[in-house]
């Protein structure tokens, strides 16, 4: 048996291997929650656009708080999620300008109802 025997290997003790296992698993258990709550509420896409920028953030909480090394996949990983997010965010911008002024090429004729 695997998990027995990695809580009594691990260093802070088995009572908070134990605790940790089962916070994480509550954790996840809200975090796919609440993403449920974001389709449902909003969209897939929305969903998405969630998790894509949740994972440039988990990469700078581990060099902050665990002191992992800010090597150059994570670095091109975070740019690359980053212009993504922006980038998608910059076209939402333009599509809600061309709607708000829509040019005359874009407008429908109007028939005058006889």
């Amino acid at each position: 048996m695997a998990i027995p025997r990695e809580a009594k290997e691990y260093e802070l003790g088995e009572a908070k291997y134990y605790l940790v296992v089962v916070l994480s698993g509550m954790i996840w258990q809200c975090f796919f929650l609440g993403e449920l709550g974001v389709v449902f509420s909003a969209s897939s896409l929305v969903s998405g656009i969630v998790i894509a920028v949740l994972l440039p953030v988990t990469e700078i909480l581990a060099v902050i708080f665990f002191a992992e090394k800010f090597q150059a996949e994570k670095g091109v990983s975070l740019a690359l999620s980053l212009w993504g997010f922006v980038s998608y965010f910059y076209g939402e911008i333009q599509d809600k300008k061309r709607k708000k002024n829509p040019t005359p090429e874009t407008q429908l004729l109007q028939t005058p109802n006889l």
